[in-house]
This record gives structure tokens, C-alpha cells and sequence, in this order.
């Protein structure tokens, strides 16, 4: 691979030459967009808003509500089918942002890219600990700098970075995996990030320096399949990354969501759902990641003894992580899935994603279904559990209570209990709705 940080920068702004050349400023991607009016974008034409962003991509002065359109996509996705010249529209939105962003001091943009990498890091270093005994650990996340195999795998499993906040989901694609035969090699954490923490504050240098250094790991086992477990990991290689760094007539190497993956591959994964699971069951699930909803409808769907319910709700964004530029709807659509399920008399209520599951995980207390993720009633037809030890640890919402609990694996890993108590402290606060159902939005209804 011949890329380079110069070279993936001067593509990126070669491509938002190429979407100012095409795009006629319809407006029909902003047409069919969820996020003007969460936003509370009123009385501008979607014509307005899409001409607005090109002004931003040319460096025009721009309409201010485009400016907010941009900074608030949720990355809900409709847009790509919608647009009729064949764009992106959800890269020319990021590609506006980065333009906004880097209007700011490189020292600013910097700092706060290193802030939130540093951040993420250690959580997901302290949360994995807390839960893992070191060997277990190692499989779910092994050293990033390693030798190449002898034998190229089948495939690369990438957990992304915060999937190893809910180590069991991961563990549990990969017994899925060694169940379908499936060689891969894992990697993740944030030794390989895909660098979107650094991309979001406008740092494209060191994005583009943590992206090219993942793939050229992803590129040297010889793959020639990743499978992505994070839809903002899919969508910064897939959409922003990897079209920039390919060369002409090339391909790297596919990288597909790995549920797709599991779909794709139904009449094996049949061969191994043979227990029955006996349960009516509803998704917690976003339409961005496309294909994702799908996959999984199509998988629990053949498990036996699983009725599928659809709950019927309009949704945005690709997982709950996405909206968080748009709170208040954020707030109400966690609610409304919960109070949907409810009424809709499910007995289980699946998140889709890693994101998803820590926060709905803690709302199971209050409500008349258990909530798990979807790879938890797999792994159950499948014969292969993984004890949920996220949701049973913040379940206890009790600093020493789950330290306690935790001991062994603290003392394993050499934490010291402060660390600890930061750990389970940070994974408390981490709580977008209150538990509480009368602190809800429109909970008297």
C-alpha cells in the first residue's frame, strides 16, 4: 500500500472537488433527512440546505442553517438512495464539517482530538479489565503490533474500540465464528482505531495517520475480508478512508458489517441455531448501518422458537451514539423503543450495537422484559453463553459494590483501586436516560 497521510488528504479534497462539480443542489438528500427537523431546522428549502453545504465545501459564506444541518447529521443514510447524481451525500456532510473544523487552530483541533482518543482509551482499557481475567482478555484483544501470519485467514474480525466495554458480545462472535470453520485474526482496541476521534475536531493529519496504520495491519494478513463490529468504524473506513487510499482498479480488501457477514452465510448459520429460543423479541435498532437491521431481522428470524416483532417506530441516526448532536430526540427515541416494546408485550427487547446495549442494559429493572443483544440469542441457539458481566455489574449502581465484585480481575490486572473506582464511576455516569420511567419524556402519557 503506497498511501500516505499527503496523499489520503489531497484525494479527500480531490472528492469534494468532484461532488461540487456533480451536485445540482436539489435538495432531495436533504428532502428525505430526519436531522432538519429534529433540529429544529424550520422554513429553509431542502434546496437551501444542500446549496448551503456546497457554499461550505467552496469556502462561500453559507446559509447558517446548512451549517447546522451539517454539524447535526445523525447519519440516518436515506440520502444515498435519494440522491440522483450518484453522491454521497452523508460524506459530502462530513467532509462540510470538516471544512467548519478546520477553521479552528490546528493546536485546538489537536488537543481536543488527543483529549477524546485519551479518554476513550482509557476507558475501554479499565472497563475490559474490570471484567476479564488477562487470558481471556488477550483472545478479545490481542497486542497490535504483531507478527503476520504464515497463513493468510479468512478474515479479520475488527471489534473497533468500544466493543471491549461488552467483552461477552465480542467473545461471542467469535465462537460463532470458530463455529462456521471461519480462520480470521482479531483486532481492535485503541492500538488500531480507525480515527474518528481524531477526524471529528478537524485533525485529518493524524486521523488519516491512525487510519493508514490499521489498514496496513488489516492489508499484511493477506484478508481478504474485515469484518467490522462498529458502524462508525464501517462507515470512516468505508466511506471516508478507504475510496481515498485504494489505488485506481485495486482492492484492498472488503469490509463488511459482521452481521451481514452472518447473513450472507444463512444456511450455515441454521446448521448451527438448532436450539429452540422460545421468545417474543423486538429490536432496539437505527437504519443507518445499512444492511445491519436487515442481517439481524434475517437471523433471529431463523432461529426456532423466535417471534419477530417489529415495533413500528420511525428512527434515525445508525446507533445511539450518533444522535447525541441532537440530545432531546435522542432521549425520546430511547424512551419511545422502551414504551413501544412494553406495549407491544415483548419478552425481550435486543440492542444491535455495543453503544446501544450500555445504555438500554440498565433500563431493564424498570421494565416487564429482559434486554440483551441480539448475539446473546444466537450464541443461546447455538449452545455457546457468555455471562453479560457489563449489564450485571452496572446493574448494582454502587461504586463498591461493583468493586467488590470485580476484585479478582482488579488485582489480576494490577489496577489499583482507585483506578477501579474512576472505571465504575465513568461507566455509571454514562447513562443518556434516566432509569427512572417518570423521569421520561412524555412519561405521563
Amino acid at each position: 500500500m503506497q498511501a500516505t497521510v499527503e496523499s489520503f488528504i489531497s484525494d479527500l479534497d480531490r472528492r469534494i472537488d468532484g461532488i461540487v462539480d456533480v451536485c445540482t443542489m436539489c435538495g432531495k438528500c436533504a428532502d428525505v433527512c430526519p436531522t432538519p427537523a429534529a433540529a429544529g431546522i424550520d422554513g429553509t428549502s431542502p434546496e437551501t440546505l444542500t446549496k448551503g453545504v456546497i457554499d461550505i465545501l467552496k469556502g462561500d459564506v453559507h446559509d447558517p442553517d446548512a451549517e447546522t444541518w451539517a454539524r447535526k447529521c445523525c447519519g440516518t443514510a436515506r440520502c444515498i438512495d435519494a440522491c440522483p447524481e450518484g453522491i454521497n451525500p452523508r460524506f459530502m456532510l462530513a467532509m462540510a464539517r470538516r471544512r467548519l473544523n478546520e477553521q479552528g487552530t490546528m493546536d485546538v483541533r489537536r488537543g481536543t482530538g488527543r483529549d477524546l482518543f485519551q479518554d476513550m482509551s482509557k476507558g475501554v482499557r479499565m472497563l475490559s479489565r474490570l471484567q476479564l481475567p488477562v487470558d481471556v482478555l488477550a483472545r478479545l484483544n490481542p497486542p497490535a503490533k504483531r507478527s503476520v501470519p504464515d497463513t493468510a485467514p479468512d478474515l479479520v474480525f475488527y471489534t473497533g474500540c468500544n466493543l471491549l466495554k461488552t467483552p461477552h458480545i465480542g467473545l461471542m462472535c467469535l465462537d460463532i465464528l470458530d463455529k462456521l470453520g471461519a480462520t480470521y485474526e482479531v483486532y481492535g482496541g485503541p492500538g488500531n482505531c480507525c480515527g474518528v476521534l481524531q477526524f471529528r475536531p478537524g485533525d485529518t493529519e493524524n486521523a488519516g495517520r491512525q487510519a493508514l496504520t490499521t489498514i496496513q495491519r488489516f492489508h499484511e494478513t493477506g484478508a481478504s475480508e474485515v469484518l467490522a463490529w462498529c458502524p462508525t468504524c464501517q462507515i470512516q473506513f468505508g466511506e471516508i478512508v478507504l475510496p481515498s487510499v485504494t489505488p485506481p482498479g485495486e482492492t484492498l480488501f472488503d469490509i463488511n458489517m459482521f452481521p451481514v457477514y452472518m447473513a450472507r452465510r444463512l444456511d450455515d448459520m441454521k446448521r448451527v441455531m438448532t436450539a429452540p429460543v422460545n421468545k417474543k423479541v423486538a429490536l432496539f435498532e437505527f437504519p443507518g448501518a445499512r444492511g445491519v437491521t436487515e442481517a439481524v431481522q434475517s437471523l433471529l428470524s431463523a432461529i426456532p422458537g423466535i417471534e419477530l416483532v417489529d415495533l413500528g417506530l420511525e428512527r434515525a441516526g445508525y446507533q445511539m451514539s450518533s444522535l447525541v448532536t441532537l440530545p432531546d430526540y435522542q432521549k425520546t427515541a430511547i424512551a419511545d423503543v422502551l414504551r413501544a416494546a412494553e406495549a407491544a408485550g415483548v419478552t425481550t427487547l435486543c440492542s444491535v450495537f455495543h453503544a446501544d446495549h450500555r445504555e438500554i442494559s440498565s433500563h431493564e429493572a424498570a421494565w416487564p422484559f429482559e434486554i440483551v443483544n441480539y448475539m446473546d440469542l444466537i450464541g443461546e441457539s447455538a449452545g455457546v453463553r457468555r455471562d453479560d458481566l457489563f449489564k450485571r455489574l452496572k446493574a448494582m449502581q454502587d461504586v463498591d459494590a461493583i468493586v467488590t465484585e470485580s476484585a479478582d480481575t482488579i488485582a489480576e490486572h494490577g489496577m489499583t483501586l482507585e483506578q477501579a473506582r474512576d472505571a465504575v464511576a465513568a461507566m455509571l455516569a454514562e447513562q443518556i436516560l434516566p432509569v427512572e420511567r417518570d423521569r421520561h419524556p412524555d412519561a405521563a402519557d
